[in-house]
């Protein structure tokens, strides 16, 4: 799989392409020897020349068998289109009776080039003649088909935006970024730029060999300039260099080092290097394998410094196998022998499949990304993340694709993630045509977020209360005020001065409202913007209980000459005391009286018992059915000793007394009525907001039995 491949491993061809002997003329022996020995960019030219000297006198499959070496060279260089191309040449020779992987690898560069619907034609038709072969890779690869066919149509979990950073790029393959300092000024990459060290070429792409690189940014994250962080061929050298990373202190990098086709029998390694006063020192080689041959790179290291994670190409280690292509494995650090361990362990089936796991990293927040071909994505290989496991160290839970933008048909990879921002490697065809491996960065835009705060009477939205101081207090900030306006009209908070906003992202803000008056809240509203993926309006209703009037509940109903509750479809009263519930449950600390009056019929006696009676039943239900505590109230008898206040249809305020209501005992016997059930009220007024369990009086028990009418 082209370049990124070449930085870890080398592509074997086994034996499902047919080689020729020493028999064979000359061009062809060539051109076979350079793509056997993975010289890929110097095998095209070399297999297009035996193809023509071939001409028509070759046979379908010797014509076949070159036809294929040169797609899986276009292939294995990115270039796809090409590739494509060849492969129909490949089948239009008939090369699927010798090789049915014509089919699949077609399928195969079809997905990456988003042609889901030939992809899923090319692998039905490998299913067709290949007995069964790769059989879990095709049952993906299908799917994947299938699920991913409208991918830029999908809603992204998470709103990146992205784009190709045309400053760092060239022509060159440019690939691997990696944070390489606290604030993200400073991005290491691999390039095969021609500013490389030496002069040897590589034969795989018909470019330098890479090196790293660093390109710098401002502070408006626009970058500055791209220079090689070594020219004294200590990191840099005559051979592949890439896929770095660093300790938390950015004083010790992990680095990948392949060795030149002239050496192609040695494996890649990871090295590591001291960064002492910005110079790099004491270069080393990291003892992760048991033979040369076997591969090893794309170093991770884990925020702890305890584990690094790497692929590799490794079949077993320590009684772990590989789950074939190439796996991520991991070695962890023994901080009292200051060495780390030898003999790796496999990552396990949860991230290693039959396909390829490779460009392993550690995002800022803990997230751990990789990307991987045998996982379902979109096509190629694909970013997968998996979140830290609370309370866990160095534990991730099942991978997730990363989706589209991030994730497109083309391979995509090597991710380096600051949270909001970073960079990953990308070959999605651009505007050229062309698919390169480039660096393409993202950012999650901005929340924008608002707040809208309320302040009404208790249990009476519709009341709003004016000149109410309200705070806002973000958990690590500065707190602010507002005061509402003699209306009470909402207060809105969104932009400060210039272009900052009062409410950000990953924040927790206390909302609480004030007037002298009223209660003070001891228990604030709250909202917070942690985790929370998208713009959002909040709207805060703040309720205040007035201090100097009494409280009138809404209407509860009694039977004549009864204590019960009427509770039927003319009126829930228990219902209606869920107002008095509320207040005390929102307010643990205030104590209350509360009052029961009668209408003026009967006796002035018999109406204070049955007062006392109703208090008490109101007393009972929040304490036995509400579990409020019961020394928080007191039950108080008012008999008819006060009538109540109305107001009449001309604005003016009455007193109820049994000489008014008795005027209309004859004219209108329904306004009679309903003046004898205003003066039948329950109200509670505020007596202390300091009440402390631990040294609270026990309540009067006399208050939970009900007195006989007489």
């Amino acid at each position: 799989m082209n370049k990124l491949f070449h930085l870890l491993i080398f592509f074997f061809i086994g034996g499902n392409l047919c080689a020729q002997g020493n028999s064979a003329p000359k061009y062809l022996r060539d051109a076979n020897v350079a793509f056997e020995s993975g010289k890929y960019f110097d095998a095209i030219d070399l297999l297009k020349n035996a193809y023509d000297k071939i001409g028509t006198k070759g046979s379908l499959k010797e014509k076949g068998n070159v036809r294929f070496k040169l797609a899986e060279a276009y292939r294995l260089i990115s270039r796809y289109e090409e590739a494509n191309e060849n492969y129909d040449v490949c089948i239009e020779l008939k090369y699927f009776d010798v090789n049915p992987d014509v089919y699949f690898l077609q399928g195969e560069m079809l997905r990456m080039m988003g042609d889901y619907g030939k992809a899923q034609k090319s692998y039905s038709e490998f299913k067709k003649i290949s007995n069964g072969a790769r059989a879990s890779e095709l049952e993906t690869a299908l799917k994947a088909c299938e699920e991913y066919k409208f991918y830029d149509m999908m809603e992204p979990e998470v709103n990146y935006q992205v784009k190709c950073e045309t400053k760092i790029n060239r022509k060159e393959y440019d690939m691997s970024p990696s944070y390489a300092d606290k604030k993200g000024y400073k991005v290491y990459f691999s390039s095969g730029r021609e500013e490389s060290f030496g002069s040897g070429r590589d034969p795989i792409t018909g470019e330098k060999y890479m090196d790293i690189f660093v390109a710098e940014f401002d502070k408006n994250g626009d970058p500055t300039g791209v220079t090689s962080i070594d020219e004294n061929g200590i990191v840099n050298t005559s051979e592949n260099e890439g896929t770095v990373c660093f300790d938390k202190k950015f004083k010790t990098m992990y680095f990948t080092r392949c060795p030149s086709k002239e050496r192609m029998k040695m494996g890649c390694d990871i090295w590591v290097v001291d960064l002492v006063e910005g110079e790099f020192t004491n270069v080393r080689k990291m003892n992760l394998k048991t033979d040369e041959s076997i591969s090893v790179g794309h170093p991770c290291l884990t925020q702890d410094g305890n584990m690094l994670i790497f692929a590799s190409d490794m079949k077993s280690s320590g009684g772990d196998k590989s789950f074939g292509g190439r796996d991520l494995w991991y070695v962890t650090y023994d901080k009292k022998a200051k060495t780390w361990s030898t003999e790796p362990k496999n990552m396990g089936p949860a991230y290693n499949t039959a396909g390829n796991e490779l460009f392993p990293s550690i995002g800022k927040s803990g997230k751990f990304f990789f990307a991987s071909d045998g996982h379902k994505g979109i096509g190629g290989l694909d970013i997968f993340y998996s979140n830290p496991v609370k309370d866990k160290v160095n534990e991730w839970s099942a991978p997730k694709n990363m989706g589209y933008p991030i994730n497109s048909p083309s391979n995509d990879y090597a991710i380096t993630d600051r949270g909001r921002t970073g960079f990953f490697t990308s070959e999605r065809r651009l505007t050229n045509g062309q698919n390169a491996p480039d660096i393409w960065s993202y950012a999650i835009p901005p929340n924008l977020f608002d707040l809208r705060v309320i302040v009404h009477e208790f249990g009476s939205p519709k009341d709003r209360i004016g000149d109410a101081t309200v705070t806002v207090s973000p958990v690590e900030a500065d707190s602010w005020e507002g005061v509402t306006d003699e209306k009470g009209t909402t207060i809105k908070w969104d932009i400060k001065s210039g272009k900052t906003r009062y409410i950000n992202d990953d924040q927790e803000y206390s909302i609480n409202a004030s007037k002298e008056g009223y209660l003070i809240n001891k228990e604030s509203a709250k909202i917070s913007t942690v985790g929370l993926n998208e713009s959002q309006s909040f709207i805060v209703e703040v309720e205040l209980v007035h201090i100097e009037e009494d409280i009138r509940t809404p209407e509860v109903r009694y039977p004549l000459n009864q204590w019960d509750f009427i509770n039927d479809e003319t009126c829930m009263s228990k219902d209606s005391l869920l107002f008095l519930s509320d207040l005390l449950s929102s307010h643990p600390y205030i104590t209350i009286d509360l009052f029961s009056h009668t209408d003026s019929r009967s006796s002035a006696k018999y109406n204070q018992v049955l007062s006392e009676n109703r208090a008490k039943a109101v007393y009972k239900f929040l304490v036995e059915e509400k579990g409020i505590d019961p020394r928080r109230i007191q039950p108080i008898g008012m008999g008819e000793a006060e009538p109540a206040t109305w107001t009449n249809e001309n604005g003016e305020e009455i007193v109820l007394t049994e000489k008014y209501i008795n005027k209309f005992r004859s004219s209108d016997k329904a306004k009679f009525e309903r003046l004898h059930q205003i003066n039948r009220r329950t109200t509670a007024r505020i007596t202390s907001q300091e009440f402390d369990p631990t040294t609270s009086p026990e309540a009067n028990p006399d208050w939970m039995e009900f007195k006989p009418l007489k």
